[in-house]
């Protein structure tokens, strides 16, 4: 990479570090910034860059390779994605973006320009941090159970972004470098004490499927500066404490939990002090970035892992939101091969293991899929919604609000269930007795229509496009194509595969349609 090729993009609180990193290493070029009290005062200190006030007028510069973007976090997408787009390789102050899915278009434009797109997630170049990860990978802590940061501090209060938002992103980082996973669930609460809608003090806890726990404590209304990071393996424990003296910020202790006549016994040893050779942990990250640019080498802190972050902010963010509800992220795990981005799964809904979902489907708030079950491709599931266990749903379907499909039932593709409808599956059930044995199959063929707060009684077949009005309950086999009201439901006529009456000729007024009768089953479209 040629010298003086990068740009800084906001030169305000941690801009102005960023700055003087990339001057130092000698590849500053320009700076684009706004205020112009910043820009004379920077001009002085820095006479060899050119200044712009807005990002159009810098990426029109060819000599530009790389753009840094440390401007507020709800500016990060709209401003890397332009310099993106102008062919610049791109690092982003955390978090990334505030929504995955313009993360992922990011990612995307990086990848199809072959550009460099990373994320500061600066602690993840900390020397103390580059070593604790070694020590984990090596096995000198055994099997990690727990790990527990705390970053604390009176201030700098912001008022674009909670404590969560500002604090949190650089803990989440390390977290999840060290699991080697992303969590299974998360859970997080907060309190707002300085502004109603800004939270000033969050916990969040992760939960991994492989057992590990993890808990985030921040807050910029405490008493005194703290930044900690607690590691607790079977073997040892490590503490990486940034606020300590450079040859304290890393110890390792070698206690243990032993088992004696069946009961824990803590043992404890002297803390051993991890020798860190000393080095600017931005001056690292900055490098590593320049590294990246010369060799087109994926970041170590990259798009993908800015994503990973991202979705565990925004879970915490739902959670707290809902009172501490733990929202279940296994969902990105189960998805199709066409990848996460043509499924959308909302925070609050909980997705089991061994869940199969189809392209193009969206689930819903607080909505439900147990174990077992498999949705179609684009289909549509409403809020409150339980699905299962081992419930087969086609594609193209459609549940409304505040529907349970139970064990026993299963929908063929382009199936409408209106709000509120129900299904059953046992004929005669009792709360003390256990009729799960006694299941009697319910099947809805294709593009039938169920109205809202209609009533299926299991055991029974409800024909290809018939229509169940709403109310009606359904305690027989409804042939194809019937218009089913009333309670007990009765056959008061016949509708079309486009939802409307047919006439005595079988015919459809709306759309030209013909059919013919076929005893029992139905009606048969003709043309």
């Amino acid at each position: 990479m040629n010298n003086k090729s990068i740009a800084v993009v906001g030169a305000g609180y941690w801009g102005k570090n960023l700055v003087r990193i990339f001057s130092e290493l000698g590849v500053l070029k320009a700076v684009c910034e706004k205020n112009p009290g910043t820009i004379k005062e920077l001009s002085k200190a820095y006479p060899h860059c050119v200044f712009y006030s807005s990002l159009k007028e810098l990426i029109a510069n060819k000599g530009i390779k790389a753009v840094v973007v440390a401007t507020p976090a709800e500016t990060h997408f709209v401003l890397a994605r332009e310099a993106l787009l102008s062919g610049k390789h791109v690092l982003v102050e955390k978090p990334l973006t505030l929504s995955e899915k313009d993360a992922e278009e990011l990612i995307a434009i990086a990848q199809k320009q072959n550009l460099i797109l990373m994320v500061g997630h600066l602690l993840q170049y900390h020397p103390a941090f580059i070593r604790l990860i070694e020590l984990a990978s090596a096995g000198d802590l055994g099997r990690i159970n727990y790990i527990y940061s705390r970053r604390l501090n009176l201030g700098k209060i912001r008022r674009e972004e909670n404590i969560l938002w500002s604090f949190a992103p650089h803990d989440i980082s390390m977290i999840l470098a060290l699991a080697g996973e992303e969590p299974e669930n998360v859970i997080a609460t907060g309190g707002n004490y300085l502004h109603k809608k800004i939270a000033d003090v969050t916990t969040t806890h992760l939960e991994f499927s492989s057992g590990l726990k993890a808990h985030i404590f921040v807050s910029w209304l405490h008493p005194f500066k703290e930044q900690k990071l607690v590691v607790v393996g079977d073997k040892k424990m490590a503490v990486f404490d940034d606020t300590l003296p450079w040859e304290e910020k890393l110890l390792v202790y070698p206690h243990q939990v032993k088992w004696e006549n069946n009961l824990p016994v803590p043992t404890r040893g002297i803390p051993e002090k991890v020798s860190i050779p000393y080095a600017e942990p931005l001056k690292l990250e900055c490098e590593h970035f320049i590294g990246c640019l010369a060799n087109q080498k994926q970041a170590k802190t990259d798009g993908a892992e800015g994503l990973r972050v991202l979705r565990v902010l925004n879970a915490a963010e739902s959670s707290m939101n809902n009172n501490g509800l733990r929202i279940n992220l296994k969902h990105s795990e189960t998805t199709t091969e066409a990848g996460r981005e043509s499924l959308f799964i909302h925070p609050t809904a909980q997705i089991d293991n061994n869940v199969k979902i189809g392209t193009g489907t969206k689930i819903w708030h607080f909505s439900h899929i147990i174990a077992g079950s498999k949705i179609g491709e684009n289909c549509s599931i409403g809020q409150n919604v339980v699905i299962g266990p081992d419930v087969t749903v086609g594609n193209g379907c459609k549940i409304q609000n505040n529907v349970s499909v139970y064990k026993g039932v299963t929908l063929e593709d382009y199936v409408f269930c209106g709000p509120s409808c129900v299904f059953t599956n046992v004929i005669n059930p009792r709360s003390e007795i256990k009729r799960i044995s006694e299941i009697k199959p319910t099947l809805v063929k294709k593009g039938a229509t169920l109205g809202a707060n209609c009533t299926i009684v299991c055991g029974n077949t409800i024909g290809s496009y018939a229509f169940i009005a709403a109310g009606a309950v359904v305690t027989g086999d409804v042939p194809d194509f019937a218009l089913m009201l009333g309670n007990p439901a009765r056959q008061k006529g016949w509708m079309c595969h486009c939802g409307n009456n047919l006439n005595a000729k079988y015919q459809c007024p709306k759309c030209g349609s013909i059919y013919i009768l076929k005893s029992k089953k139905g009606l048969q479209l003709l043309k």
